[in-house]
């Protein structure tokens, strides 16, 4: 399969959501049924993820399907991908969390001024 901007931009947001989980692709082959060499020709947007895998994907990364399949875009952006993937992890945090988080930031901003 040829390489296209979409797939590229698909195949960073696979690699993306499986680090944020902190799985291998030997890991994630395993629990989808997929050879490892598979999860790696489709995060390199060598290889069309079917609509059947993006559901498993999805779901095992805990992202939206939509997202996950660049539903809103033909074009990787890693700083914009980097960011949607903060904010549904943030999403998911506790009150107490995303105080903590918010402290963080704040500190770190400080140490930029």
């Amino acid at each position: 399969m040829a390489q296209t901007a979409k797939t590229i931009a698909i195949g960073k947001r696979l690699r993306l959501a499986r680090e944020q989980k902190g799985l291998s692709q030997a890991e994630v082959a395993s629990a989808i049924d997929l050879h490892r060499p598979t999860i790696s020709e489709m995060e390199a947007g060598r290889r069309k993820v079917s609509m059947e895998e993006f559901e498993v994907l999805a779901k095992l990364y805990d992202v939206p399907m939509t997202w996950l399949s660049c539903a809103d875009t033909d074009e990787a952006d890693e700083r914009r991908d980097r960011r949607d993937m903060a904010a549904l992890i943030l999403a998911k945090l506790t009150t107490d969390e995303l105080d903590l988080v918010l402290n963080v930031l704040a500190q770190i901003r400080q140490q930029k001024i």
